[in-house]
């Protein structure tokens, strides 16, 4: 035979207590008001802060204009097959200092690896990932076809190594390499 408090728990009712069930919440529109602007609130709390750190941590647009950089290709193009015809042999070197400073070093020589003369060399440190790290190194020819520069405060990691080679205001040598400081 079944007690009375066996056939409470088969029905489901809670333990303990006088047996008797809660009644259930009631939903309002007042609760209802309530839910839905706490939902929205946690939405555009949550868009709020990953807009705010989207916007900064990013360093900058590669291309200003896609348009132009396009009309430039052609240019560039020529510009790229001009370079490897004059078979120019330009090596570089960064040496990171205890100090914290960086040494750049680079040797421009012709096609029969004579040093290249009456070159104006511009460097530059840049930073793959954020634009805003970039370093411009100030390079002076130290003999023909040779020159050196430093940069203060270079901290470690990939870096890209710009370089080009003017005479005249005409660019006529440019290349990009990939570095590891450490």
């Amino acid at each position: 035979m079944r007690s009375g408090y066996d056939s409470e728990r088969s029905a489901g009712l809670p333990h303990g207590g006088n047996g008797l069930r809660r009644a259930p919440r009631e939903i309002t529109g007042r609760m209802v008001l309530f839910c839905l602007l706490g939902f929205f609130a946690v939405v555009f709390a949550v868009n709020g802060v990953m807009i705010h750190e989207a916007l900064s941590t990013f360093g900058g647009v590669e291309t200003d204009s896609a348009y132009q950089a396009g009309r430039k290709y052609e240019e560039d193009v020529a510009m790229a097959r001009a370079q490897d015809a004059r078979q120019w042999h330009v090596d570089a070197g960064v040496e990171s200092m205890p100090d914290g400073t960086a040494r750049v070093d680079i040797l421009a020589r012709d096609a029969a690896g004579q040093p290249l003369a009456n070159l104006d060399a511009a460097a530059k440190l840049e930073r793959p990932t954020d634009s805003r790290l970039d370093r411009p190194v100030t390079v002076t020819e130290s003999a023909a076809g040779r020159f050196r520069g430093n940069v203060e405060d270079l901290p470690a990691g990939q870096w890209d190594l710009v370089i080009e080679l003017s005479r005249h205001g005409d660019r006529l040598f440019r290349s990009v390499s990939r570095i590891v400081l450490k």
